[in-house]
This record gives structure tokens, C-alpha cells and sequence, in this order.
């Protein structure tokens, strides 16, 4: 049965459906947001899509794991009602240079954005098509790629699509390294040092809570602790949570603290919640 044929009977019984759109590679984290959508929906649709739109680098891109199977495996034992794999031409029918593109702005200036020029365009773009073809109720994103979040929250307002776009907890390793199908990457090495990424944010987070809010020299440290730990360090921002803008506490209450970097060729992100009120 086509997806559409599939979506089209189970709106005929009224059930609802969720989508939590995944680009492979399975592990915990993924499973954590098909647990969530399946207490949200009747039915949950997992795709999984290697989008090359929202690849900056091809190499990347190339080497970016694809587990179809074990992934089939994984969703099978987790309750999936629909697994969706559209390939490229599907997806892109006209070619990825002829592909009309979705722009969120707002977003592509700023953290990941600035370090990734494209990267979310090409997110807003199969978002944008995965929601027209799957005509989810609803969908889970991680809360692990909070632009990435915010910016589908956006995107779903601006257009007024028909989805309610659900954030779900970060799953993390042993040592509260968050889940990440980059983190096969890391040398054994890497993995020890890339720890200090959630203790550095975790740092900077009991200095804004305990009333320090010198930003620069918050943010400098913060980063002098990621540099000693190894990483190449791309950015660390104390942003407003509602617009990841630039945040002046404590006018500023409702607070993201995120950061980002590279161990060896492995770029990591994580990001944690701050609350002054």
C-alpha cells in the first residue's frame, strides 16, 4: 500500500498521526521520540531521509551512516505503524539545484546557522515536504537540535500548517554526552573529552543561577573550558529560549545556553535550559 493510500485509511477511521522524521541511523534518542508521539497519536510514521539539501559539507554527507536494516529492526520492535524511506528522486524529482527552497528567517544568521550556511534551508525544505506528504497531526523533534526546534515551530506558524510540533527531552549517554549518531565517530579518546560539553554548559548554568550574569566573561571561561578539554570551539551562547536571541540577564529569565564544537573531524552540539525567574 502507498503512503498515501495508508494515510487516507486511517483518516477514513478518524485516527490520528504522528511523524517523527529521522534521517537513520537509529539509537535511544530517536526511539525516545517514537515512544512520545506514540502517547500523542494513534498511528506514528518514522521517515528516514539522508537530506543532501541540508548538507554544507559533502563529505559529510558521504559518510553519513546508513543503516536501513538495523534501523527496520529497531522500529519493528518499537511499535512503528509506517516506515517511510523516499530516496532522492522522490524527494527532489526536479534535481537539488531546480528545488524550491523554504526559508525560515531568523534563524540561518545565527549559532548553527552561521556555522552552516544552507544547513536549515534545506531542513525547512524536507520538513516542509514530509509534512505535505504525510499530513501529520502532529510531530516529535528533539529538543538535542533546539534551532532546529524552534526553527519548525516557525515554520509551521508562518505557513500556518496544520501540525503541532512536539519537543522532547534530550537522551543523553552514561556520561551525559547527548545522543548522537555523530558520537560513532569519537575515538575512545574523544568520547572522554567530549563529556565536558554538557559539564561546561552545566558550568555556565550555576553561574547565571547564582547570580553572576557577566555575560562576555561568563561565555570566555565557558569556552576556555571547552579549548583546555580539546574541542575546536564554534560558539557558546546564553540566548533568550522563545528566539534564540542574544539574552541580557536577568531582564532576560527564560533562558537556552548552548554550545558547539569539534572533537578531531566530529562536530557535537548540546544545549540546556536555564530559568532565573
Amino acid at each position: 500500500m502507498s503512503l498515501r493510500a495508508q494515510i487516507k485509511a486511517w483518516r477514513k477511521t478518524e485516527q490520528t498521526i504522528a511523524i517523527v522524521p529521522t534521517m537513520g541511523n537509529l539509537h535511544a534518542g530517536h526511539l525516545s521520540l517514537i515512544k512520545k508521539a506514540q502517547t500523542l497519536a494513534d498511528k506514528v510514521v518514522v521517515s528516514i531521509f539522508v537530506n543532501p539539501l541540508q548538507f554544507d559539507d559533502q563529505q559529510d554527507l558521504h559518510k553519513y551512516p546508513r543503516t536501513l536494516a538495523a534501523d527496520s529492526e529497531k522500529l519493528m520492535q518499537a511499535g512503528c505503524d509506517l516506515l517511510f524511506t523516499p530516496d532522492t528522486a522522490l524527494m527532489y524529482p526536479q534535481s537539488i539545484a531546480l528545488q524550491s527552497v523554504v526559508h525560515v528567517p531568523g534563524m540561518d544568521d545565527k549559532l548553527c546557522g552561521a556555522q552552516r550556511p544552507g544547513h536549515f534551508d534545506g531542513v525547512a525544505t524536507v520538513v516542509t515536504k514530509l509534512f505535505n506528504m504525510v499530513q501529520p497531526d502532529l510531530a516529535v523533534f528533539g529538543e538535542k537540535d533546539y534551532q532546529q526546534l524552534l526553527l519548525v515551530r516557525k515554520l509551521v506558524s508562518d505557513l500556518n500548517l496544520p501540525v503541532k510540533i512536539v519537543g522532547a527531552p534530550t537522551i543523553r549517554e552514561a556520561s551525559d554526552l547527548a545522543m548522537s549518531s555523530r558520537n560513532q565517530h569519537l575515538t575512545a579518546t574523544e568520547k572522554q573529552q567530549a563529556a565536558q560539553l554538557y559539564a561546561s554548559l552545566q558550568w555556565l548554568k550555576q553561574q547565571l543561577e547564582a547570580g553572576e550574569y557577566d555575560v562576555n566573561a561568563l561565555l570566555k571561561q565557558t569556552r576556555s573550558q571547552l579549548t583546555s578539554s580539546g574541542f575546536t570551539v564554534d560558539y557558546v551562547a546564553i540566548c533568550r529560549a522563545e528566539d534564540l536571541q542574544a539574552a541580557n540577564p536577568p531582564e532576560d529569565k527564560n533562558l537556552r545556553l548552548l554550545a558547539a564544537g569539534r572533537l578531531g573531524s566530529v562536530r557535537l552540539i548540546d544545549n540546556i535550559g536555564c530559568s532565573l525567574a
